[in-house]
């Protein structure tokens, strides 16, 4: 077999070397703007008022700001890390009927709040 005959096979369209940069280009955007989404809220609103004004719960925010956005809760529960971190876990009803209630539950790290699940 002479080197003429030698055909070269095509490589496939996400081997190429200008498809395969501008796939690793939007991976790494898109990995970069998952982080920097948690931040977003804090940034556009540092003192969180449109978040309290419309009745939502922003992690990020005290324990003030969430009372003035939502009311006090119907139970409050304390625990301790091993490291000495407050922890507060938030349990807010809402009775939709006699026999329906809905829980909302909102987690503080000193003073901050860092989770929900409603």
């Amino acid at each position: 077999m002479s080197v003429s005959t030698i055909q070269t096979i095509p490589l496939p369209y996400l081997r190429r070397r200008p498809v395969r940069l501008v796939l690793y280009f939007l991976l790494g955007l898109t990995f970069v703007a998952m982080l920097a989404w948690r931040f977003v809220p804090v940034y556009m609103d540092p003192t969180f008022e449109n978040a309290i004004v419309h009745k939502r719960a922003v992690v990020g925010m005290t324990k003030e700001q969430v009372l003035r956005s939502w009311g006090s809760p119907y139970q409050i529960d304390v625990t301790y890390t091993d490291s000495g971190v407050r922890r507060e876990l938030w349990i807010f009803e809402d009775w939709i009927s006699n026999a329906t209630v809905k829980h909302r539950y909102l987690f503080f790290e000193e003073n901050l709040l860092v989770a929900g699940w409603y």
